[in-house]
């Protein structure tokens, strides 16, 4: 592979996270193009990015290690004044999502869910190919998702279980920041970094070219 195709996927060394190394040759970070650079820092200095920024610090230092991903979820929520918490939720995970609404409620948030088939669109009628029947007939609808949200002025919006693809358009048309609780692997528990822990053994076939 070319140097110039290089990047931080290919770095073993991380010095940028300590500074207590060296820089690889190919380094983003010395190879910075500074407009780029310069660009989003002044992005940081917008209020609400600012907000956002020093509050995930703050909840990354005062946790770390100690919360699980749902308390930290709350942490943020009370660090940048979240009072109202939208769930946009897989249906196959609803019970999972009523559970994390009653944690949530339970510390005094006020909570709003919208179900991934909410409206009961058939997957035809999006010009879906009627083979994809075969796993349901309705369509996941997660712009409707988000937009019923955005409707319900939601402050904080959260991820359970949307499919790949459908959660990429849920990110796109929410008003609301949005973070995710539960990341959707039906095969390995919704925990698909079991893969990347298992791909030089159980898992080793995800490497071979041609397998996916």
């Amino acid at each position: 592979m070319s140097e110039n195709n290089l990047s931080c996927i290919d770095c073993a060394v991380k010095n940028c996270d300590k500074e207590d190394r060296s820089y690889p040759p190919f380094c983003l970070t010395t190879h910075m193009d500074h407009e780029i650079l310069n660009e989003t820092l002044s992005c940081y200095q917008e209020p609400e990015n600012h907000a956002i920024m020093c509050a995930a610090a703050e909840v990354e230092f005062e946790h770390y290690c100690k919360y699980t991903r749902v308390e930290e979820i709350m942490a943020f929520a009370e660090k940048i004044g979240a009072k109202k918490i939208g769930i946009a939720t897989c249906v196959g995970l609803l019970a999972e999502s009523r559970t994390l609404a009653q944690i949530f409620r339970s510390h005094g948030f006020e909570v709003y869910g919208i179900g991934c088939k909410v409206g009961a669109i058939p997957k035809t009628a999006l010009g879906i190919d009627e083979k994809c029947n075969g796993v349901g007939k309705n369509a996941c609808n997660p712009i409707l998702q988000a937009k019923l949200l955005n409707a319900a002025k939601t402050d904080l919006n959260v991820v359970v279980g949307l499919c790949v693809g459908h959660d990429s358009l849920f990110y796109k048309y929410s008003d609301a920041i949005v973070t995710t609780a539960v990341t959707k692997d039906r095969v390995l528990g919704h925990n698909p970094a079991a893969a990347l822990y298992t791909a030089n053994s159980y898992y080793s076939k995800l490497k071979q070219e041609g397998e996916v």
